[in-house]
């Protein structure tokens, strides 16, 4: 059931109205329904609704709303606990944006409860220019963190949706953007289920998604907006999945005009309809009238779907009697409101990472008289924002955050350095011409502060973005226009650097690795960003932030952007060192970790015929142990603890993948213990078959604040702890276990 904690009783009145509102529908009022903007029908009393809304860090393209850090920044906390939270303002809003719209008769899009969000596909590549969007590389944060912003969206009410969340895109869908409309996908059953299916599973078994999006390739030779075998077979069948699918943006006409699959509109309407799809942002499904005509689809499917909609709606409280829903009166004054705004200011600080760090930060206040705030990302508003954002009320760019947390008394010098992308600044303007002024800050500052990267402009969804030349995605992974220059001249200046990297995928910067005194990846830091970012310089917090992708040295090592094999990819199976590794950041002080120690449960072995999906969730073992903070400042340490199965033919095998996390805040001094549980589907894995089991064999279990690689190592100078489990099946014959 993907209503969350709505109970079975109430999920079935809610279905037996829609089945009721159905019978009285004729054709045509049925179709006007199918469609994101939805007719009003006064003879039914079903009020107008645009099911078209976006949440992916705030409430999204509708005038003010608390802007989060973007959706990797977010990741970048790795802690869902605190996700969850963010989420559950972000519902919040968007209920009081609601209300107040409806009162006033207004239901345009972006105005209604069914949030497009969150993305969950897999950043496979660092080019795809959406992998901002996502909640990064890994297939097990991806899941956890989905989970836990589904929980806050949705809410735990035993009769109401507080919110409806949207699990995008499904599936294997990570570019390139442009060619979504006509590309094929192709993934082998072992990938499939190990990376691109992990999450989507995740958050519609666990997370009881209200909705989830097809994506507007084909996979295998379908298009996954019609897809047989993830829409019927997986989702409605294996999954039981019984929320309402919608496709993307005008991916129904892709059918005829790109993928080639029908012949014209009312046939790829009906293919889509008949094979799941229920809702249809775009107009394809008004065809539907002549489908029906031509005897291409019965109107029974039709019903079908309308009665998941309709369900939708009901639970949602768009429909029917709604007097006592608990959000009829949040009050508008909440939006981007002062509590609201510290939840941000504290979201912004956790998805900071510190990559780099030879001992200048933090900066102290009082020995800082002279400051310099340089380069193209130090005053941009748009590097704070992302894309599918709402507008805030007072943003912070890194500039005005220093100037606000700086010394009093302290100068703060600023020169933008370079255009973002740009060889110059104007037309007339020699390349570089505005590296001399960055050069003359310097000479005046204590130290310097080098804003650089990227915003949503050069990267983001296809037509979104001014990158036209790729549609969005990067070409690769260097410093665009002149950043790079106006690096080197910088580093060569003397004054210490602090590079500031905002962007919303990895960058290569090896020189800036081997000559700043410091490195920041800042993401796209929402409306409270450059604030966060001036605290972590001046030390009012120890950073916590982690990598949710890899940091590659150059675009050189990446496989060919459209083969999704993920063979050579991600720190699950690249073969070469990374710059900076996934699951790594600095702090300002230092953990350690004791001894670990291994509880198995008592839990019945299974047989491979017996019914997976219900045992999925029992927990096998329990890893516990104690850390403790071993220096002078408080901090956040990230419990991660990685998997890595014994060698087996049957499975592709990754290094070591992720399969625990706890965020435990240490005093200076203090220890804690802590205990992650491991279930029997964090040791499976997929055969060529898309059979999952777990193999038989030494398993070895490492946990620490970082991956066991040796790069994460290196860089922190710690290693992990490491324990292992041995599984052996019952039968001595048996090759796997279940």
């Amino acid at each position: 059931m993907p209503t969350g904690t709505i109970h079975r009783e109430i999920d079935d009145q809610y279905k037996a109205s829609a089945r009721a509102l159905v019978a009285q529908m004729t054709l045509d009022e049925k179709v006007l329904q199918m469609v994101h903007g939805a007719a009003e029908s006064a003879r039914l009393g079903i009020p107008a609704y645009n099911w078209w809304n976006e949440a992916l860090h705030g409430v999204a393209r509708a005038g003010v709303a608390t802007v989060f850090p973007q959706a990797i920044g977010l990741a970048a906390m790795f802690d869902p606990v605190w996700l969850e939270k963010v989420a559950d303002v972000i519902s919040s809003e968007g209920r009081a944006k609601y209300e107040a719209a409806s009162r006033r008769g207004d239901r345009d899009i972006y105005k209604g409860l069914t949030f497009w969000s969150p993305n969950i596909n897999i950043f496979r590549d660092p080019r795809w220019g959406r992998g901002h969007e996502t909640y990064g590389e890994d297939p097990f944060l991806t899941a956890e963190c989905g989970k836990a912003f589904i929980r806050g969206i949705q809410g735990t009410d035993e009769r109401w949706l507080k919110a409806a969340a949207c699990a995008k895109h499904y599936a294997v869908h990570s570019g390139p953007e442009a060619l979504r409309h006509h590309f094929d996908a192709r993934s082998d059953l072992r990938d499939l289920w190990d990376t691109y299916l992990y999450a989507f599973e995740e958050c519609v078994v666990d997370g009881q998604v209200e909705s989830v999006m097809g994506a507007y390739n084909r996979t295998n030779g379908d298009p996954c907006c019609a897809h047989p075998y993830l829409l019927e077979q997986i989702l409605r069948g294996l999954w039981q999945f019984d929320g309402h699918v919608t496709s993307d943006c005008w991916a129904i006409k892709d059918f005829h005009d790109g993928h080639g699959v029908t012949s014209n509109m009312p046939e790829s309407a009906a293919l889509a309809v008949r094979r799941g799809c229920d809702l249809n942002c775009g107009t394809a499904y008004l065809s539907l009238l002549a489908a029906v005509e031509d005897g291409l689809i019965d109107e029974a499917a039709i019903d079908v779907s309308l009665v998941r909609l309709m369900t939708a709606r009901y639970r949602l409280g768009l429909l029917g009697d709604v007097q006592d829903q608990p959000w009829k009166t949040l009050s508008f004054d909440l939006v981007d409101g002062a509590e609201h705004r510290a939840i941000n200011l504290e979201t912004a600080r956790r998805s900071l990472v510190l990559l780099k760090n030879n001992g200048v930060l933090p900066l102290r206040r009082e020995s800082i008289r002279t400051l310099a705030v340089v380069g193209p990302n130090a005053d941009n508003p748009a590097a704070l924002l992302g894309n599918y954002n709402g507008t805030p009320n007072d943003p912070a760019t890194p500039l005005r955050g220093f100037i606000e947390t700086a010394a009093p008394g302290t100068r703060v010098l600023y020169a933008e350095g370079c255009h973002l992308y740009n060889p110059s600044m104007t037309n007339l303007s020699q390349p570089g011409d505005r590296i001399s002024e960055a050069l003359a800050c310097a000479d005046q500052a204590d130290a310097v502060i080098l804003c650089l990267g990227l915003d949503a402009g050069l990267e983001g969804e296809e037509g979104d973005t001014g990158n036209q030349y790729s549609s969005g995605d990067k070409q690769d992974l260097n410093l665009p226009g002149y950043q790079h220059q106006l690096l080197e001249a910088l580093l060569d200046s003397g004054k210490p650097v602090i590079v500031v990297l905002l962007a919303g995928s990895s960058l290569a910067v090896p020189l800036a690795d081997e000559k700043a005194d410091a490195i920041i990846q800042a993401w796209y830091p929402g409306a409270q960003g450059g604030r966060a970012l001036a605290q972590l310089v001046f030390g009012d917090f120890s950073p916590s932030g982690r990598l949710p992708v890899t940091f590659y040295r150059s675009s050189e090592e990446l496989p060919d952007f459209t083969d999704y094999s993920m063979k050579d990819r991600t720190y699950r199976y690249m073969t070469k060192t990374p710059l900076y590794p996934f699951g790594f950041g600095l702090s300002y002080t230092s953990f350690s970790y004791g001894p670990l120690q291994v509880t198995r449960f008592d839990t019945e072995p299974l047989d491979a015929d017996d019914d997976l999906m219900a045992r999925r969730n029992d927990p096998l073992i329990a890893v516990s142990g104690q850390v403790t903070n071993q220096g002078s400042q408080a901090g956040r340490e990230i419990i991660q603890l990685y998997l890595k199965a014994p060698a087996d033919v049957r499975f592709r095998q990754a290094h070591h993948q992720l399969r625990g996390l706890a965020a435990i805040e240490l005093a200076p001094g203090e220890t804690k213990s802590f205990r992650l549980e491991l279930l029997r589907k964090h040791f499976w894995q997929a055969d060529d078959q898309g059979q999952r089991a777990i193999a038989r064999g030494v398993w070895q279990i490492d946990v620490g604040g970082h991956q066991p690689d040796e790069r994460s190592i290196e860089l922190s100078g710690q290693k992990t702890q490491r324990v292992t489990i041995e599984w052996s099946c019952a039968a001595a014959a048996a090759t796997f276990c279940f």
